[in-house]
């Protein structure tokens, strides 16, 4: 898609994101020319998710210096659907180490839609990468306890230390997906036949659905997206999370497939690790800097949340945030 950014010049990346004032004025920009955008379809394959308000819009940047700084519907919950998905990979390497869950799960992108079967079987039963569901799935088959509820237990526990509050499954999301998770069950059975889930992969597929149901909320993703950015500790209660080593795992791999098939042009047009998901969230990592968290239901043809993906990019630009985005010759002093 066309990540519509207007007339914002390209600010040079820095070590440091400006002023709070300054951000609160790019922050309310970025908002208003995010706006006036409709394009997109609200996400209907899961019954819940087609009740969202498709005029919903939160934006937040959360800074590692503990400062917020939001506006709209910054405190709206819902689903966090995919985008636990890093938080659990996260978690995952911090438990196991780098090379044990990259034997198990790749970190390549698949170039396909992120609950393909295809990618499955043209790798011999490797997941590709732990973005799409199949990757995600293995990734929570991975999560230490001897029972299913002990598992989902550190999933729970796990992703709350990441978001800085105790989150909550959203009941009627986790029925409505149960009912409808069909090919996510497909997925992990296959992955079972290839002997990459050990015991009972429907309990997985479970595990993982309950994780997707999860209600965030935009603030949330701006301060798990923060935790990421500052190394792992959680710029709001000071706690370490995971180690820096592990942030560092965890955003190259959002960097390559974030995005599913649309990563490259996101790459390409912000510069930063990022990750949606089918209800309109949107978590993006300045790393050393920031987190963004974006709310706005409408999706594009990927699953990508339009409104985000356009405020996201002004902010991007406008605050210097883009990791590729550097020039010797232009001083701190000239970033706007």
């Amino acid at each position: 898609m066309d990540l519509d950014v207007g007339a914002v010049g390209q600010a040079v990346s820095t070590g440091a994101v400006p002023p709070g004032g300054h951000i609160d004025e790019l922050l309310s920009r970025a908002y208003r020319h995010a706006e006036r955008h409709r394009e997109g379809a609200v996400a209907d394959y899961i019954p819940i998710l087609a009740q969202a308000d498709p005029e919903a819009f939160g934006l937040c940047v959360a800074d590692v210096e503990g400062g917020l700084h939001e506006l709209g519907d910054t405190r709206t919950e819902f689903s966090i659907q995919s985008i636990s998905k890093v938080f659990v990979y996260a978690l995952l390497c911090d438990a196991y180490g780098h090379e044990r869950v990259l034997d198990v799960v790749g970190v390549n992108n698949t170039g396909l839609a992120f609950n393909s079967v295809v990618a499955i079987e043209l790798n011999d039963g490797h997941p590709m990468n732990p973005m799409v569901n199949a990757g995600a799935i293995a990734t929570t088959a991975l999560v230490a306890g001897d029972t299913p509820e002990r598992r989902w237990t550190t999933v729970l526990d796990g992703l709350s230390r990441f978001a800085g509050r105790a989150l909550e499954v959203d009941d009627e999301v986790y029925r409505s997906e149960s009912a409808t998770n069909h090919r996510n069950r497909a997925i992990a059975q296959l992955l079972g036949s290839y002997g990459r889930i050990e015991g009972d992969p429907l309990a997985v597929v479970d595990v993982y659905t309950r994780q997707c149901a999860l209600r965030v909320d935009a603030r949330d993703l701006a301060v798990m997206g923060a935790t990421l950015a500052d190394g792992g500790v959680n710029p709001l209660t000071g706690e370490r999370v995971v180690s820096a080593d592990v942030c560092r795992d965890s955003l190259a791999v959002l960097a390559a497939s974030g995005l599913y098939e649309r990563s490259g042009e996101w790459l390409f047009e912000i510069g930063l690790p990022g990750k949606s998901g089918v209800s309109g969230g949107l978590v993006t990592v300045a790393p050393g800097k920031a987190g963004i968290g974006a709310y706005a239901p409408r999706l594009d043809p990927a699953g990508n949340s339009v409104r985000g993906q356009i405020a996201t990019a002004y902010l991007s630009r406008a605050l210097g945030l883009n990791v590729f985005a550097s020039d010797p010759h232009v001083s701190e002093e000239r970033n706007p």
